[in-house]
């Protein structure tokens, strides 16, 4: 059995990223911070989203040989020709993981792993990527799952600030990949999917990206606004949101792959330092 092609259908850096999310909702509620509880919380949500990273290999292997990215995957190549062990491997991860996330906190953290990887398996990946331009917006919600899954870790009836930061990091999916379709728009092209850029140019894409970061960074605000995080928070996340949009305003100006890709990883930079934000403000407050 070629066991480094299943674990490529797992896509682990996805997880550990959908993990990382899950955390920032724990520590955002977490009055103590319990190392036990971060690696089982871990556990269960890279399961969770490996269980629907495998699905997804499995639905779009006839379109990921079409591009370039992509057309090395285990799927694609041969090196796992069959379908049925790794719909079995979908299965189990998923059931694994939501019963570590059910034995360890509670239902709540269950379903919330389960509708996480719902979301990107049947309604990003099956109902709307082909679809519609509007699959990285509502596909976004993914994402959003794990943070409220992190916090219901901790106690499933705060939900106010949870909810607060699942909202920012639903604004910032389509900011952070659409700069990426910009980087694969051929790719995209080839496989007839109707991402942004391929749909109506990298100058619409651009501004696109600006007007979503607008309403993020409005989003991100919310918390010290409303009173739910303190001012390490604002000035972080204003700080954070000011570079992101100079960024943002650069790919504007200049659409190119030179400031897609800065925007790209940007992106990935803004959303590290609100995490790192949420965890100073709440763990080492000021005053």
């Amino acid at each position: 059995m070629p066991i480094r092609a299943y674990v490529e259908l797992l896509k682990l850096r996805i997880g550990f990223m959908i993990a990382l999310s899950a955390v920032m909702g724990y520590v955002a509620i977490a009055k103590d911070i319990s190392a036990i509880d971060l690696v089982i919380l871990v556990l269960a949500m890279v399961l969770g989203s490996a269980s629907a990273s495998v699905f997804n290999h499995v639905w779009d292997r006839d379109i990921d040989g079409l591009m370039q990215r992509t057309s090395r995957r285990p799927m694609v190549t041969g090196t796992v020709a069959s379908p049925r062990i790794p719909l079995a491997m979908a299965g189990a991860l998923l059931v694994v993981g939501c019963s570590i996330a059910m034995a360890a906190f509670n239902g709540i953290v269950a379903l919330h792993l389960f509708l996480g990887a719902f979301f990107y398996a049947i309604v990003y990946t099956v109902w709307l990527k082909r679809r519609t331009w509007l699959n990285i917006v509502i596909g976004g919600a993914a994402g959003s799952f794990a943070v409220l899954a992190g916090a219901a870790a901790v106690d499933p009836g705060e939900w106010k600030l949870p909810l607060l930061l699942a909202i920012t990091l639903f604004l910032w999916t389509p900011s952070h990949f659409w700069a990426l379709a910009i980087l694969l728009k051929e790719d995209y092209a080839r496989a007839r999917l109707p991402m942004l850029p391929v749909l109506v140019g990298d100058a619409v894409t651009a501004k696109a990206i600006l007007a979503n970061s607008v309403l993020m960074i409005a989003s991100a605000a919310l918390p010290w606004i409303m009173g739910e995080l303190g001012m390490p928070y604002a000035v972080a996340s204003t700080a954070l949101g000011v570079a992101l949009l100079w960024g943002n305003w650069r790919l504007v100006q200049t659409p190119n792959r030179l400031w897609a890709r800065r925007n790209f990883l940007g992106s990935m930079q803004y959303l590290a330092g609100l995490f790192l934000a949420v965890l100073v403000d709440v763990h080492w407050p000021v005053g």
